[in-house]
C-alpha cells in the first residue's frame, strides 16, 4: 500500500530569511493527521538566504539529520561538533540529554537548501554526540546508498533507532530495486526531480508512506534525487 504526501499539502513557515515546507506537523504547523511515521517525525524544507540562519536554540532526546542539497550549511553545537556541510555530505546530531545548537547558511551571497530530518530514538538520556560525512555521488548514481543506520554498516551515520536511510540518484528511465524486511515499512521523499515508486509519480517534495510491500522499484521521472527511509 502506497499513500502519497503532495508537496502542495505540506504546512509552511515563512520568516522572510526562511522559507520552510514541514512534511509533518512541526512548530506553528499543526495537523494531526501528520505526526510523523513511524520513527520519523520530522522532514522540514528548508531555504534560508545568504547570511541568515538560526540562532542558538535547544534540543533533547532526538537524532537530527542534515542534507544539503545546495549551497552550504554551518552548524555549531554545545557538544563539541560543527562544520560545514555541502551538497554530498550528511551530517547527524544526538539531542539525547540535551544540546544547544545553531546552523546558519555559510555563504553570505548564496542560498541555502537543506533537509533537516528528525528520528525517534528507542533510547532517552543518551549522551549527545556529532558525525558528518560525505557519501560517493557516482555510486548513488549506480544503486542505493546507505547514509545513516542502527549498526553503521558501510560506513554510515549510527543512530539510535532501526531505520535506514538510503539515497540513490536516478536519470530518466533508469530504476532502481530495493528490498524491505517482511513487516517493515518505508517512507520515500523526492528531494529534487520527479520520481515513480512501483508506478505511482512523486513529484519534487512529495513523499509517500509505503506499508505491507516486500520491496520498492523506483524509476527516474526524468531525474530524481531520492531519500528512503526503511523503518520498523
Amino acid at each position: 500500500m502506497i499513500q502519497v504526501r503532495p508537496a502542495r499539502d505540506r504546512g509552511r513557515t515563512d520568516w522572510g530569511w526562511l522559507d520552510s515546507r514541514h512534511t509533518f506537523s512541526f512548530g506553528e504547523y499543526h495537523d494531526p493527521s501528520h505526526m510523523g511515521f513511524r520513527s520519523l517525525r520530522v522532514i522540514n524544507d528548508d531555504r534560508v538566504k545568504a547570511g541568515a540562519g538560526f540562532g542558538t536554540h535547544g534540543h533533547r532526546d532526538m537524532e537530527i539529520l542534515s542534507y544539503v542539497l545546495e549551497g552550504a550549511l554551518a552548524h555549531k553545537d554545545s557538544s563539541g561538533g560543527g562544520g560545514v556541510i555541502r551538497p554530498g555530505e550528511i551530517q547527524f546530531m544526538r539531542a539525547g540529554t540535551g544540546v544547544t545548537h545553531s546552523e546558519y547558511n555559510g555563504s553570505k551571497t548564496e542560498p541555502v537548501h537543506f533537509l533537516q530530518v528528525w528520528i525517534v530514538p528507542d533510547t532517552r538520556g543518551l549522551r549527545p554526540a556529532y558525525g558528518q560525512r560525505a557519501f560517493d555521488r557516482a555510486a548513488a548514481r549506480r544503486a542505493p546508498v546507505l547514509l545513516a543506520s542502527r549498526d553503521g554498516r558501510e560506513g554510515s551515520l549510527q543512530v539510535q533507532q532501526d531505520v535506514d536511510l538510503w539515497v540513490t540518484l536516478l536519470e530518466a528511465g533508469e530504476s532502481r530495486k530495493l528490498a524491505l524486511r517482511p513487516g517493515r515499512h518505508a517512507w520515500v521523499h523526492v528531494a529534487r526531480g520527479s520520481a515513480s515508486v512501483d508506478g505511482t509519480v512523486l513529484q519534487e517534495g512529495d513523499g509517500a508512506a509505503v506499508s505491507g510491500e516486500d520491496g520498492l522499484t523506483l524509476a527516474g521521472q526524468p531525474q530524481a534525487e531520492v531519500l528512503i527511509f526503511d523503518l520498523a
